[in-house]
């Protein structure tokens, strides 16, 4: 069964960082991608990256201030987040689905994710 566990949320003022940990338990082969998603108070929630084999994608509201990264000897996936605004308070998860392709910027939606994490909050705050 596969599993995802997160760790790293937390309070952080504006122009801050935070790095953000998925550990990974169950897959059977390598053929997966694994993926970060948030949602905000109120709001949808939104696709930000995702890693696999085959490709990585950021959307375009964190490009530039945020990296995905894997450690496949763990394996976890990390989001590193820095330059962080006050906009980016959420409730962070990751997710992860079988198929290198759901990193492509026409198929990374969570509505087709297996797995998600249990979330982690992020509160970004003077």
């Amino acid at each position: 069964q596969v599993q995802l566990v997160e760790s790293g949320g937390g309070l952080v003022q504006p122009g801050g960082s935070l790095r953000l940990s998925c550990t990974v338990s169950g897959f059977t082969s390598g053929d997966y991608a694994i993926g970060w998603f948030r949602q905000a108070p109120g709001k949808g929630r939104e696709a930000l990256s995702c890693i696999s084999d085959e490709s990585t994608y950021y959307t375009d509201s964190v490009k530039g201030r945020f990296t995905i990264s894997r450690d496949n000897s763990k394996p976890t996936v990390y989001l590193q987040m820095d330059n962080l605004k006050p906009e980016d308070t959420a409730v962070y998860y990751c997710a992860a689905r079988h198929g290198g392709w759901w990193c492509g910027r026409d198929y990374y939606t969570g509505a087709i994710a297996e797995f998600w994490g249990q979330g982690s909050q992020v509160t970004v705050s003077s």
